[in-house]
């Protein structure tokens, strides 16, 4: 499994990177939408696992019908209209709410653990806002820095990949008291703060080097440090999701990794909410 893990990430990480620096925007796109769409297939399973089918509709016509409601021309998402701005405070919203049932889990999924809708719903919130924050970030100032917006996404990567690193190799050195021990027993407060501690660093060496602009140091530590806790909650909400569904995995596609979701889950998370702070 290990040796799996290892050789789907070697060869998963250079085509994410590839992907994000050279794609032109329609292509862009039309990639960002595939994994989205994947994404919303997989959710299925925490809808219906008997009418998996049917419970794609309603993500298949919410995303279309986002690309025809919101602006998607470059200089439109340069410019985030106001809609853009209320996407992504839609899903800084939502992760709030997300988080506070992941800390109240086990009971508050009374509430909604048996409701399709709401399942639904909550798919329709963890995939749509990432959607549109990729776009969003990609697309910053894109005619005059070509480059920035890729910069910007592969900083929110590293953000993500090192906090998750610095958790894991902090809690198990020093892991005691449990975040959220009925949905995830392995992650602990020890080790979030390893990983906060680790992605700042990575936060500000990075955008030193790959040059990126913030209005001011503590700005920059700041959107990181919310990055973070917002990454652990994504983690954390899908396993919520998969513990009520009975399931293990989100999917196969990913050998060693499980599914899409199981990959993502982190950034569906801290995408927008750094997209979020960092237009704010």
């Amino acid at each position: 499994m290990l040796k799996q893990r290892i050789i789907t990430a070697l060869i998963l990480a250079p085509l994410v990177i590839l992907g994000i620096f050279f794609l032109p925007i329609p292509g862009f796109i039309a990639a960002v939408a595939v994994i989205t769409l994947i994404g919303f297939w997989e959710w299925t399973q925490f809808v219906s696992l008997s009418e998996r089918l049917k419970a794609m509709i309603i993500p298949v016509v919410t995303l279309i019908g986002s690309l025809f409601i919101l602006p998607i021309s470059v200089p439109s998402l340069m410019t985030r209209f106001p809609a853009h701005h209320h996407m992504l405070i839609l899903g800084g919203l939502w992760w709030l709410l997300a988080s506070l049932l992941t800390i109240t889990y086990s009971s508050s999924a009374q509430y909604w653990a048996k409701s399709a809708a709401l399942k639904q719903l909550f798919g329709l919130l963890t995939l749509i806002p990432f959607f549109w924050a990729m776009l969003l970030l990609r697309a910053d100032n894109y005619l005059s820095s070509h480059y920035l917006g890729a910069k910007l996404l592969l900083l929110v990567c590293l953000i993500v990949w090192s906090a998750d690193s610095g958790a894991y190799f902090c809690g198990k050195r020093f892991g005691r008291t449990k975040m959220a021990p009925s949905v995830s027993p392995n992650k602990t407060i020890e080790g979030l703060f390893g990983g906060i501690v680790l992605a700042v660093i990575v936060a500000w060496v990075g955008a030193e080097i790959m040059n990126i602009p913030f209005s001011s140091v503590p700005h920059l530590l700041f959107i990181a440090i919310v990055t973070v806790v917002a990454s652990v909650f994504g983690d954390l909400v899908e396993s919520m999701f998969k513990r009520v569904s009975g399931i293990k995995d989100s999917g196969r596609i990913l050998p060693g990794h499980g599914g899409v979701l199981d990959r993502i889950d982190s950034l569906t998370a801290a995408l927008p909410v750094f997209a979020l702070l960092y237009f704010w």
